[in-house]
Parts: structure tokens; sequence; C-alpha cells
């Protein structure tokens, strides 16, 4: 069972809110573990397992970035509004709101691992680590491994999918029926979905808002502002500890997580043998067991007096 939180509430992020949850005591002897959910235009939810970390000694913050969950929506926004700088502004907003922005670790899953590694290649000084789950590090990258595949579905199931895609209704049944059966591959192989996973999935689903300027109506078809978009360049930048984290059948394919790989200084990689998109909830255990490995390992910034040490950009 999911420990309970400590706090809820809101930070004013502009004119909007952004919604946050606190697992444990801010300011504890280990830093805080931020948590970056995936999307764009997810929640919370799913990630919401990993509050249990808590109980040892890492507080965790989980939030729902603008436009879902908790935070302000904007279904009338202009598609150009929802920007990967928007929700990187918003994390900085977060940790300083929070008074966490010298000594945090990120945890970025999916969407949330781009948004990690990018604002790590700022060097923070504040930040002890990072964990770039099921991401990967450049969606040029992702739509070809999508296109691959796709081409491993049965015939009649990419049929119907390119069918919708090229008539432009992928809001239909048949769209969607098609789309679970890649989903059941390569973005959660339990059966059912835990409760958690489909709570994100349905909020989505009801505000698909921000999903659908940014990434398109599937994972596998991505013709939102995002089609293009890479954190490739900056990854030699990172300076600090960070962990991959992929699943054997995952979406997010070697290929598109190599380049974290190749360029960041200091990087391992765990692959879960049984989990494709979300180890945390299909191998639940032993994704935990990695995760407080990387954890202790990492430098806690912290000077003999008990002070931090340097402070957020």
């Amino acid at each position: 069972m999911t420990l309970p939180a400590t706090a809820r509430g809101w930070l004013p992020y502009g004119p909007h809110r952004t919604w946050y949850r606190i697992t444990g005591s801010l300011g504890a002897a280990r830093p805080a573990l931020v948590v970056v959910h995936g999307g764009p235009g997810s929640t919370h939810d799913y990630l919401l397992n990993l509050a249990d970390l808590a109980g040892d000694g890492w507080p965790v913050v989980h939030y729902d970035q603008l436009g879902s969950g908790g935070s302000t929506h904007l279904p009338d926004a202009d598609p150009g509004f929802w920007t990967p700088e928007l929700f990187l502004g918003e994390l900085d907003n977060l940790l300083r709101g929070l008074g966490i922005a010298d000594d945090y670790v990120l945890l970025g899953h999916s969407w949330g691992g781009l948004v990690a590694a990018r604002h790590a290649a700022y060097r923070p000084a504040g930040l002890r680590g990072a964990v770039i789950a099921n991401a990967p590090a450049s969606y040029v990258l992702w739509r070809a491994e999508m296109d691959r595949l796709r081409a491993q579905l049965p015939p009649d199931v990419e049929a119907v999918l390119r069918e919708h895609e090229i008539e432009g209704t992928t809001g239909s049944a048949a769209y969607q029926d098609a789309m679970l059966v890649f989903y059941a591959r390569h973005v959660c192989r339990l059966d059912p979905w835990p409760r958690e996973y489909r709570a994100s999935f349905l909020e989505m689903a009801d505000d698909p808002t921000v999903y659908a300027a940014m990434n398109g109506p599937s994972e596998f078809h991505v013709i939102g502002s995002l089609r293009d978009w890479s954190v490739v360049d900056c990854l030699p930048d990172i300076d600090v500890p960070v962990l991959l984290v992929s699943g054997r059948h995952d979406e997010a394919t070697p290929a598109t997580i190599q380049p974290f790989y190749d360029h960041i200084p200091d990087v391992r990689w765990e692959i879960f043998e049984e989990s494709s998109h979300v180890p945390h909830l299909e191998e639940p255990e032993a994704f935990r067991a990695v995760l407080r490995k990387f954890l202790r390992g990492l430098p806690d910034g912290r000077t003999p007096d008990g002070l931090t040490t340097g402070a957020a950009r």
C-alpha cells in the first residue's frame, strides 16, 4: 500500500497553479526525490508507488504538470503555448517554491525523462543525480522505432491504424481498440492494468489537450510539436550521476536510449527483462531495489555542519 501524503497543495506558476503531493519530510537527511511524469499531459497517479521511498528516508515529491491532473487546465490554449520551455520553467518554479532547489534528485519517466535531462544539463548546483526512465533521447529516433515496432503488429491491426490516421479519424473506437494492441505489447504488459495506471490513462483521455498538441493521437503517431525535439545536444553537459531505466519490451527501445548512454559522462543502464514501458509497475520490487541502490550511492552535497552547498540556477 502506497504511503499516505504528508502534504498536498498548489504553487502559483504565473497566472496558473501547479498541484503537488509530498510524502515524508522535506529538509530531511536525504535529498528530495522529485518525480516528473510522462505524457506530456499525463498525471502523477501511475508513478505514485514511488512514494514508498519516503519510508527509507527520501522525501518524495509528485506533481501534475500544467494542463493535467490537479493543476490548471487550459483546453482553449493555442497549441503553441505548450512548449518544453513551459514545463522546464514549471519544474524550476516547483523546486524554488517548495524550498528544495539546493538538495534534490530527479526521476523523469518517458516525456518526463527528457525534461529531467534538459534540466540537468543546466547544471543546477542542488541536483544530486537523475533517473531517466523509459525515455527516448530524441523524438526522431522515437518515430523511427515506432514504425519498426508497428511493422511487427498483426497486419489487420496495422491496417486499421493506418486507415484512421490517413482519414483523420483517430478518435474512433476502432482506432482506440487497435491502439491497445500495441500498448499491451510495449506500454504496459500487465492484465488488467493497475488501478493507478488506468487513472492516469483515463485522465489524459478526459483532457487530451497537451498530449494532442505536443505528441499526437497515440504513442506511435507523433505529429505534434515534439516530433523533431531532442535533448541529445545537451547530454554531455550533465555533470551528475544518471541511472537509465528501460524494459526489454519497451516502446522506448535501446536505439532511442543509446544516446543517453553514449553522451552522459557518469551513467549506468538497467534493463528490466519482464517489463515494457512501466517497470516500476511491472516489476515493482526489482525496480525499487535498483532505485534504492542508485540513490544510496549519490553524493549528498552536504558540508560537515549539515548545510547544503550551492543553489539551483
